[in-house]
């Protein structure tokens, strides 16, 4: 008897791997005008935050808002380590860190904007002080030295010169060196007019600190044989060196911030003039007067011009410390390049 058998089960199929789920949430309508209604309360609370609670608005008062929570967190998060003096003093830090960092990122960003008046301030008081000093401290040793029948006569018009207004000085030059003798406005004239301002400061300021070079020094190096000339450069000008960088800086900070007699002489101009001796020059000075008085048309001139009174603060400050620390040593202290050479000498004995 034949049997039919049953054909072979096909082998069965493999079963379809599981399929993340994916889970949509439908958001209804109610729920849209929900987070809507967040959103504008939250913009309207910080804009009645910043434009009508705190002293301050706009994005200025968004970031120092910002700030001042980052300071607020890091003295948090410090107190959990230190005690309260070295929270303070770490909190001091970074405070004074962050803002001398940004500072610097708001001066780079004016210099821009003010690198030609910067140029030409920095030209302008470094020709007015080549030319100012070694005048200024002649006549100081002269009558501090020297003395004689001229002294009275010199020291009389060192103290009209000092009481003179800075304009008379911008009107010398231009009456001397420009409508006499045919100079054109340029940074050379400015320069003059700056050293006629500074001449008197330095000159008074330079015999006051010669003056007080003990009167012995002078006595002992006579005693050794020394002349009146090597007796003032090899004594008493190191023994004041300190006083006289005092006396530069301060003619310095008479000239480096003067409108008046460079607004005559100088000529203004936007372009960048590397050359003091051809061509108007402005200064950081007649900038600020221009940015904000003549063009001071929108809110960015007049920025450009508190800009540049930063800059011109910064650039007194770099000048003033390169000045004391190049005379500020005390009287017989012994430079580096001295001291090694004291002590080759004492190895070869």
């Amino acid at each position: 008897m034949l049997t039919q058998e049953s054909p072979p089960a096909a082998p069965s199929a493999p079963l379809p791997a599981a399929e993340p789920r994916v889970l949509l949430r439908r958001v209804s309508p109610e729920g849209v005008a929900t987070l809507v209604g967040a959103a504008g309360g939250a913009l309207g609370l910080v804009w009645v935050l910043y434009e009508r609670v705190l002293p301050f608005s706009g994005v200025l008062g968004f970031w120092l808002c910002w700030y001042v929570a980052f300071l607020a967190l890091y003295a948090a998060m410090a107190a959990l380590q230190w005690d309260k003096r070295e929270v303070r003093h770490r909190v001091t830090t970074v405070a004074f860190v962050t803002g001398g960092a940004l500072t610097l990122v708001i001066v780079l960003g004016q210099v821009f904007y003010v690198l030609h008046a910067m140029i030409g301030t920095l030209e302008q008081i470094g020709l007015a002080t080549l030319l100012s000093v070694p005048l200024g401290v002649a006549a100081a040793l002269f009558l501090a030295e020297v003395g004689g029948a001229l002294a009275r006569p010199v020291r009389i018009i060192v103290e009209a010169m000092t009481a003179l207004p800075d304009i008379i000085a911008g009107l010398f030059i231009y009456a001397l060196f420009i409508l006499t003798l045919g100079l054109h406005k340029s940074g050379l004239a400015a320069s003059l007019a700056l050293t006629v301002t500074m001449l008197p400061i330095i000159t008074r300021a330079s015999e006051v600190v010669l003056r007080l070079v003990p009167g012995t020094l002078r006595e002992a190096a006579y005693a050794l044989g020394s002349s009146q000339r090597r007796t003032v450069w090899n004594v008493v000008l190191p023994t004041a060196r300190s006083g006289l960088t005092t006396a530069v800086v301060l003619g310095m900070a008479r000239g480096i911030g003067e409108t008046a007699p460079v607004l005559i002489v100088s000529g203004v101009t936007k372009e960048l003039n590397y050359n003091p001796l051809q061509g108007p020059q402005v200064s950081l000075p007649l900038f600020i007067w221009n940015y904000a008085h003549i063009e001071a048309v929108t809110n960015n001139y007049v920025a450009r011009g508190f800009g540049a009174g930063f800059v011109l603060v910064l650039m007194v400050l770099v000048l003033f410390a390169i000045a004391r620390w190049l005379g500020g040593k005390a009287p017989g202290e012994l430079s580096r390049r001295q001291r090694r050479r004291l002590a080759r000498e004492r190895a070869r004995a």
